[in-house]
């Protein structure tokens, strides 16, 4: 659903910057026809300029470092290069161009069940996938449906994709998860042994809500607004199910420019590994050399040696 949607939405401007281009060189008019295909093309880069301007003028007291405009500027532009990427190509055209990575060499190996975020699908982590395909690392990526619907709905996906990878493996796999994706692995972890994980990296995810959640129209994206009933309760049963330190597995990595998720400390954990970014924005953050390599390092390494009993723990 969401790759045709992207397919249509990119395809459409298109049509219309050659259409505009097209009848203002007719009529003579070449600046006209180029500002304006300009527009109609990278007209994102004008809603990301808001979405800094935003995070600059809400961050308050905030404890993470404070950016600088020079930071702030160069991660707008970087986010403006990114976004038709993952948007406008990944994910309409290239979601299924990197299968899942399972097979009989996989046996003995720590794998990988990779959770996209907010209007995303499996294509997003292409280039995680390649990567760790070279490794000889198993993996699995998911794409979350509904996609406007509660993030509880996706407990099921999660669930899958994992049991899937522990029959493959033999062991509990990591799981990397960005942004709206690392809240949709906690939900799921509530609801069964967090033995079955190795790890969960969470890389831009609004773990305490985000300030842009209060324009949010869908069910998910009101979850995730700052104070939300539904990031409360999550809290409240993770501390019942694991007691007062329930997020010591995780590792979340955030950053002062990110555009979507602020003010930034938002998307960290108490007893977390938090891990602070600079200069990198929402999307970007996915991607960032940093966070790639020392995630690979960190899946490289598991916690636990010992293989896990799928069967026994599974989400009921």
């Amino acid at each position: 659903m969401l790759a045709r949607l992207q397919q249509a939405i990119t395809l459409s401007l298109i049509v219309a910057a050659l259409l505009w281009v097209a009848g203002f060189l007719l009529t003579g008019h070449p600046l006209i026809a180029l500002l304006g295909a300009v527009m109609l093309l990278f007209g994102h880069a004008v809603f990301l300029g808001l979405e800094f301007i935003l995070l600059a003028l809400t961050r308050g007291n905030d404890p993470a470092p404070v950016a600088s405009r020079r930071q702030l500027l160069t991660a707008w532009w970087n986010e403006v290069l990114t976004a038709p990427q993952v948007f406008c190509w990944r994910q309409p055209f290239r979601s299924q161009a990197e299968p899942d990575a399972i097979g009989p060499a996989s046996r003995g190996r720590t794998g990988v069940v990779f959770v996209h975020g907010f209007v995303c699908n499996r294509g997003f982590w292409n280039p995680w996938m390649r990567r760790l395909r070279a490794d000889g690392v198993p993996f699995i990526a998911v794409s979350l449906e509904p996609v406007f619907g509660g993030i509880d709905e996706y407990i099921g996906t999660i669930e899958a994709a994992v049991h899937r990878l522990q029959q493959a493996t033999g062991r509990a796999p990591s799981v990397v998860a960005h942004s709206m994706g690392g809240l949709a692995v906690r939900a799921w972890l509530v609801l069964t042994d967090p033995s079955r994980v190795d790890r969960v990296v969470t890389i831009g995810t609004p773990h305490r809500g985000t300030w842009l959640g209060r324009f949010a129209m869908s069910m998910n994206a009101r979850q995730m607004h700052i104070g939300q009933d539904w990031l409360t309760r999550l809290e409240a049963s993770e501390r019942r199910q694991r007691g007062e330190r329930p997020y010591e597995q995780f590792t979340c990595f955030f950053s002062h420019c990110d555009n979507i998720v602020f003010p930034p400390s938002t998307a960290t954990l108490p007893d977390a590994d938090n891990r602070h970014i600079d200069g990198t924005a929402h999307v970007q953050l996915a991607f960032e050399p940093r966070v790639m390599a020392t995630t690979a390092r960190l899946i490289a390494t598991p916690r636990r040696a010992a293989p896990v009993a799928a069967e026994a723990a599974a989400v009921q």
